[in-house]
């Protein structure tokens, strides 16, 4: 069952990373673009899509990225983990309280999480709770 760190609803491309990711100095704030240069996916998208990664990789500054992110309209549309980051989380949840914007945050089991890495594109429905709900979408 997934686990919704924090709610909201989504939808977009999927962009996949394929090694976990630090917010802080990995991504541009004025762009959501991966920005890392040691990171595999260097230079991908994440504004409006639908991020599916492994998991966070630290600081805790990440969350004040994704916050900013969220506020000025480049964040992904929803973050999707293998496993848990309570620094994303947090970002998320400052956001929706400063801003009013929701970014769901799931953590999904090894065969919902491969099968949102396959997606081309998703809708996410994250309730309060864990009952989230992934929807493939027709291309557009």
């Amino acid at each position: 069952m997934p686990e919704v760190l924090h709610a909201g609803r989504g939808a977009g491309a999927v962009v996949v990373l394929d090694a976990p990711l630090s917010f802080w100095g990995g991504v541009d704030e004025a762009e959501g673009t991966v920005i890392d240069v040691h990171h595999p996916q260097r230079g991908a998208p994440l504004a409006g899509r639908v991020l599916v990664m492994p998991a966070g990789r630290g600081s805790s500054s990440s969350s004040s990225v994704l916050a900013e992110l969220i506020r000025n309209g480049h964040a992904p549309a929803a973050i999707l983990l293998r496993e848990a980051d309570p620094i994303l989380a947090m970002g998320a949840l400052v956001a929706a309280e400063l801003y009013g914007r929701q970014v769901p945050v799931v953590v999904l089991e090894p065969d919902a999480y491969a099968a949102a890495a396959r997606a081309a594109r998703l809708a996410v429905t994250a309730p309060e709770g864990d009952d989230a709900r992934l929807v493939p979408l027709p291309a557009p």
